[in-house]
């Protein structure tokens, strides 16, 4: 429910600054190399502009990306929403997946969960998506949820239909709902709730929890290196 809330406080933040052209969205979006946007362009940027060129030239402006310091959009992002049906289906989809999430593992792991979902998601966005591109939304983390699930449900011998079939729809989703739907982020998220949750199962039953954080810390510690190595890339 926080996590919900947190997402509805940052959408009605960027509704009533602008919605696609807030200041809000632009600076806590992922965006690999940084955006020059067009001054009361209503969102209008300008493709390939460096930070130096854009900010000499009159009627532009600039907002950092990951690798121009905006190291905060690797979690800011995922609460970033600005279409109103993308925030309740994302926010639909958390409350019925994370409280099922929640139940089975506490608050902490879950949150720990949805954490590490969040950042493998940033990670796979900064190595495989354009560096023009800009990739919001909490849909990375949600898949991250669906994965650790299944993985739950199946060690549990339980029935995994159910997860199966909200994964389906959403993949389906992610491969035929148009060009606006970051696949890349989807499947990060969801590789690091597949890990995070074999870690969580098959972690050793002495001091299991101790285990379960340094796995989590490992599998974020690895995103991260891919991320360090894609911004000395860009820079």
């Amino acid at each position: 429910m926080a996590l919900v809330a947190a997402n509805v406080a940052v959408w009605l933040a960027i509704i009533v600054t602008g919605g696609q052209s807030s200041r809000i969205t632009q600076w806590l979006a992922l965006a690999p190399a940084g955006t020059c946007w067009v001054t009361g362009g209503g969102g209008s940027y300008v493709p390939g502009a460096g930070q130096a060129t854009c900010q000499m030239t009159p009627g532009f402006y600039w907002t950092p990306g990951v690798a121009s310091g905006g190291y905060w959009q690797l979690l800011t992002s995922a609460f970033v929403h600005v279409q109103v049906l993308h925030l309740a289906f994302n926010m639909l989809a958390l409350l019925i997946i994370g409280t099922q999430v929640e139940k089975a593992l506490g608050r902490s792991l879950f949150l720990g969960v949805y954490t590490v979902s969040a950042i493998t998601s940033a990670a796979l966005v900064m190595l495989l998506t354009d560096t023009a591109s800009m990739t919001l939304g909490a849909s990375g983390a949600i898949f991250g949820l669906m994965g650790v699930l299944l993985v739950i449900v199946w060690k549990n011998h339980g029935d995994v239909r159910g997860v199966l079939i909200w994964l389906g729809i959403n993949v389906a989703y992610t491969f035929l709902g148009g060009s606006g739907i970051s696949w890349q982020g989807h499947l990060g998220g969801l590789l690091g709730g597949l890990l995070v949750g074999l870690v969580i199962v098959y972690a050793p039953r002495v001091n299991r929890q101790r285990w379960q954080w340094l796995g989590f810390a490992a599998i974020a510690l690895v995103a991260l290196l891919a991320i360090a190595a894609r911004v000395a890339a860009l820079r």
